[in-house]
């Protein structure tokens, strides 16, 4: 059930303007098409918000940015479209960009390819939970940058792009990292991978919130392809962050 409670407002709030902030940044080559789901798939992710980011929360997973075939198309981070659809129960009409890239094509929760990392990471906590509601409880997923970046048909990821075209992007990632936290509260900030981690560090710096990490679910990762579910789990554990 979609609710209007002021953490769901301030994380609507805080994204409108992240989004807005973003619209007036240029990015050179090897970047060819920027994707901006906040805009275009606004409808599924504010939905997202409304029903999943209710009130506080104790633990924040940090992903880095959209994949191509997960919150690209459906506007929720990790947005494996099956998972979207069919286990978090979000579904809207996802419209097309501005620019599209004919290499990667925007075709919402008609898309056929799935996201494996989003797969891979909903799953776990499907697994562990059995419904969102009882995972929602005590957690939440977001992604430091909402902006999907693309050398034609290669993902660009944000550690990758210049220095001058990184710094005012960060910028205005932290800030609003900064107001998640603020209106969420989390105790931990689990970053999904080395980037989101250091992210969130140098962001919460001064923060109360606890920093820590899990294995990126990436397929390209030989050692998330030899069980990523067990090697997360046991890293959360080690934590503390799960027992």
């Amino acid at each position: 059930m979609e609710r209007d409670t002021p953490v769901a407002e301030s994380l609507i709030a805080a994204a409108r303007r992240l989004s807005a902030s973003l619209s007036t940044l240029t990015f050179a080559p090897p970047v060819s098409h920027l994707y901006n789901p906040l805009t275009y798939a606004w409808a599924v992710h504010e939905r997202y918000l409304r029903r999943y980011a209710a009130s506080t929360r104790r633990v924040v997973f940090l992903g880095m940015n959209p994949g191509p075939f997960g919150m690209v198309q459906t506007g929720v981070p990790f947005g494996e479209i099956a998972v979207v659809r069919d286990w978090l129960g979000l579904e809207a009409i996802v419209q097309k960009p501005a620019a599209e890239n004919p290499a990667r094509p925007i075709e919402g929760f008609a898309c056929a390819r799935s996201e494996v990392s989003g797969r891979r990471l909903w799953g776990l906590f499907r697994e562990r939970f059995g419904s969102p509601d009882v995972f929602f409880a005590e957690h939440f997923v977001a992604n430091y940058c909402p902006l999907a970046f693309f050398d034609h048909g290669r993902n660009l990821t944000p550690d990758k792009l210049a220095a001058a075209a990184a710094a005012p992007l960060r910028a205005a990632c932290d800030a609003h990292l900064l107001a998640l936290v603020s209106a969420m509260q989390p105790e931990w900030v689990i970053g999904i991978g080395a980037f989101a981690e250091a992210r969130a560090a140098e962001a919460l710096a001064g923060t109360h919130a606890r920093i820590g990490r899990v294995l990126h679910p990436s397929p390209a990762s030989p050692v998330a392809n030899r069980g990523w579910a067990e090697a997360a789990t046991r890293q959360l554990v080690a934590l503390g962050v799960w027992d």
